[in-house]
C-alpha cells in the first residue's frame, strides 16, 4: 500500500479562509493524499495566561500569551465546512486535528474519515476515550512521550472501541524546527516492533531528507508542515516546506517506494541483459592443442559470460581438450 502523505497546514493559514484554500490548492497540485488543519477554540485549549513555547516566541517575534496567539489562528465551524467541501472539490482528503472534546464531536459530524491525535493529547484520557469510541482510523503522534505512555494511549483507544488495525503510530519530536540530533528515527522501528502496528513519522526538521529516510525505514504515513512562504508571520512557518519543496518531497517518497521493491533478490529485467556482458567465462590463455590437458597455465577467465562459468573452474581443470583452441577462445567441453 502506498505511503499516506499528509500536508500539514496546521495554523499556517494565519486565520484566513482564503489563505487556507490557497494551501489546499498547493497540496492538491503537489500530489499529497490529505491536507490537515487544526480544530480548536482558544478558550477551551489554554488558559489566558499560558505562555508560548520558546519556539513560538522565537518564530512569531511576539511576547504574548499562547491564548492571544491561538485566538488569531482559529478557524470557525463555517470555515471548516467550506474547507471540507473545497477539499472534496480538489479531490484531496480533508483532515483536522481536534484539540478538545467539542472539536472531536464536531469533526465526527463533519464527516472526517480519520482522526489525527496530536502529541500533546497523548496523556488526555477523556480526549482519547472519546476519539476511540468512534472506531475510525486513528493516527497517533507520540512527540515528548516514552514507550509506556504510547502503550497506555493505545490501550485507551482500544478499550473505547477502536479496532487495533485502525491505529497508526507516528514517531515525532515536538520542537520546531527539530535538530538532527533529536530526530531518533530508530524509535519509529522500536514502536513497530513493540506494538505490531503500522508506524509513520511526523516531521519537523528542515528539508526533506528525514521523511524520505523514514519511508525507507518502514513509515506508512508521513506528515509534514508546509506554507506558501516561510517568511509569513506565525509560529510554524519557519519549520515548514514551501510549495516546490513539498512537491520534491512527494516525488522523493514515491521514488523511494518504487526503489524499495518486493525484497526478492534476483536480477531485474533491465539488468539481466547485462549479465553476459559483465560476467566472465573460462577462456584459453594461450593456444591449446587437441589432447592437451586444461591447466592453470593455459586457462584464464575473461568477458563475455556466454561460455562456461568460472564457477565450474575445478570441473574443467585436468580435463582434456577435445579440439584445438586459440588464445582468448571460449573453452568448450
Amino acid at each position: 500500500m502506498s505511503v499516506f502523505i499528509i500536508a500539514e497546514v496546521g495554523v499556517n493559514h494565519n486565520g484566513s479562509l482564503d489563505l487556507a484554500k490557497q494551501l489546499v490548492d498547493v497540496a492538491s497540485r503537489c500530489g499529497v493524499d490529505a491536507v490537515k488543519f487544526q480544530t480548536f477554540r482558544a478558550s477551551t485549549l489554554v488558559t489566558k495566561t499560558a505562555r508560548q513555547a520558546d519556539y513560538q516566541t522565537a518564530n512569531t517575534q511576539k511576547e504574548e500569551s499562547q491564548f492571544d496567539m491561538l485566538k488569531r489562528l482559529e478557524l470557525s465551524e463555517t470555515d471548516h465546512h467550506a474547507l471540507f467541501e473545497y477539499c472534496d472539490l480538489k479531490n484531496i482528503e480533508f483532515m483536522s486535528t481536534p484539540f478538545d472534546l467539542h472539536s472531536i464531536q464536531f469533526l465526527a459530524e463533519l464527516g472526517v474519515k480519520r482522526f489525527k491525535i496530536p502529541s500533546g493529547e497523548i496523556t488526555n484520557y477523556p480526549y482519547l476515550s472519546l476519539i476511540g469510541s468512534f472506531n475510525k482510523e486513528i493516527i497517533l503522534s507520540t512527540g515528548m512521550a516514552h514507550l509506556g505512555e504510547v502503550e497506555a494511549a493505545i490501550q485507551v483507544l482500544l478499550e473505547a472501541g477502536t479496532e487495533q488495525h485502525k491505529i497508526t503510530v507516528l514517531h515525532a519530536t515536538t520542537d520546531y524546527p527539530t535538530q538532527m540530533t533529536d530526530v531518533n528515527l530508530r524509535a519509529m522501528q522500536t514502536m513497530a516492533q513493540a506494538f505490531k502496528l503500522p508506524v509513520g513519522y511526523s516531521d519537523h526538521t528542515p528539508g526533506i531528507e528525514i521523511p524520505t529516510a523514514a519511508v525507507a525505514l518502514g513509515a506508512s504515513v508521513i506528515e509534514k508542515h508546509f506554507t506558501l512562504d516561510r517568511n509569513l508571520p506565525g509560529p510554524d512557518h519557519k519549520a515548514s516546506l514551501e510549495p516546490d519543496e513539498l512537491k520534491a518531497m512527494v516525488v522523493a517518497i514515491r521514488n523511494i517506494e518504487i526503489a524499495l521493491g518486493d525484497g526478492i533478490k534476483r536480477a531485474s529485467p533491465n539488468e539481466a541483459k547485462n549479465k553476459p556482458i559483465a560476467r566472465k567465462s573460462i577462456v584459453a590463455k594461450q593456444d591449446i592443442q587437441a589432447g592437451d590437458a586444461f591447466t592453470l597455465d593455459n586457462l584464464t577467465t575473461k568477458r563475455p559470460g556466454t561460455g562456461i562459468s568460472p564457477m565450474r573452474w575445478h570441473e574443467v581443470l585436468g580435463k582434456t581438450a577435445n579440439r584445438a583452441f586459440v588464445a582468448d577462445e571460449l573453452i568448450e567441453l
